[in-house]
This record gives structure tokens, C-alpha cells and sequence, in this order.
């Protein structure tokens, strides 16, 4: 996405090139475009769910949508600082994003905590390889910083939706019920 700089603006002089500025700023708005699909899709489960989860997944979904929230700020202002321009129309976020919309359905609600769960580890996934392209490729260790910030509020989102439908029983000493665990060898 190319858009006419104001020819007002004093040049960047950050310790990087316009190229490796642009290739950042690249991968950051394929990252914004997947935070911002996932908030829909979150803020559409927690208006949507239903049962006797509701209240639990109901206030989840709105603790993790108010963070995404904060990190798409946060990312479109990473963009500006590096002198680009975030991606901010639908159609944008739709031809850049890496997970897909659940248009048009309204699944159970342990399938919308699955499907987020797979959205989320999608975006780990994205934000590992973005770090080590931005440290590796374009030398933005600034930014590297910022992702793996990112990609560790993802897998805590990530864990909270995967303990909700592991669905297995944990006995008080940790062992999951009808697991075999290994037996311990005694001294001799």
C-alpha cells in the first residue's frame, strides 16, 4: 500500500533504511489485519454465546477483546513511528490477513473457543516469524521487541482458551483422571 507522503515531513533518520523501514512496516500491517479480524471475531462470540458457559466465556471474550483493542493502537502507531500508514478499511485487513472471518455462522460455544484458540496460535505462529524477520532481515530490534511482546499476550490468551476445552478432569495432585501417568521407581 503506497500512499503520497506530505512533503512537509522531515526525513527519518532512526538507524534504519527506507527499505528495511518498509519491510516492517509490511509485516506489521499483515499483523494488524489478523488482530483486527480476531477482535471481530471475539467481540461477535462474546455477544453471540450462549449456555451454561455464558457468563465465564462472556467476560473472557470481553478481557481479551479490550486487549486486542490496546494492540491494534498500538501496532497502527508502531506503523506511523516507522513513517508508514496502517491499513484501516475491512477490505484491507480482509486481503491481508492470514485467518479467515466466521461470517454468517454461529457455532457452540466450545467450537468458538476452538476456533479462537486456532486464530490465536495462527497469529503466534505469524508474529515468531515476523520477529525473527525484523531482527534477522531488516535489523529492527525495536520492533522485534514489540512482537514478542504481542506473540506473549497471545499465548496467554492462547492457554486460557485451551484450558477452557481441554475438558479433562485434573485431580487435585495434577493428574488428569483416566490418563496413565508414569509410576515412580522406588529406591533401593
Amino acid at each position: 500500500m503506497k500512499l503520497k507522503q506530505n512533503n512537509f515531513m522531515s526525513k527519518l533518520n532512526i538507524g534504519l533504511t527506507q527499505e528495511q523501514r518498509q519491510g516492517v512496516i509490511i509485516l506489521l500491517n499483515k499483523d494488524l489485519s489478523d488482530l483486527y479480524l480476531l477482535l471481530i471475531k471475539t467481540k461477535k462470540y462474546h455477544w453471540d454465546v450462549i449456555g451454561p458457559q455464558f457468563r465465564t466465556l462472556h467476560q473472557l471474550w470481553e478481557e481479551h477483546y479490550q486487549a486486542l483493542t490496546t494492540n491494534i493502537d498500538d501496532c497502527a502507531e508502531r506503523v506511523r513511528a516507522l513513517g508508514g500508514y496502517p491499513i484501516g478499511t475491512a477490505k484491507g485487513f480482509l486481503e491481508q490477513a492470514s485467518i479467515k472471518e466466521d461470517a454468517g455462522n454461529i457455532p457452540a460455544p466450545n467450537q468458538m473457543v476452538a476456533q479462537l484458540l486456532k486464530d490465536h496460535e495462527q497469529v503466534i505462529r505469524n508474529l515468531r516469524e515476523h520477529i525473527d524477520e525484523c531482527s534477522e532481515k531488516y535489523h529492527d530490534e525495536g520492533t522485534a521487541d514489540f512482537l514478542t511482546g504481542l506473540m506473549e499476550q497471545h499465548e496467554e490468551m492462547a492457554w486460557m482458551l485451551r484450558s477452557f476445552i481441554e475438558g479433562e478432569v485434573i485431580e487435585s495432585n495434577g493428574n488428569r483422571l483416566g490418563v496413565e501417568t508414569p509410576t515412580t521407581v522406588e529406591a533401593r
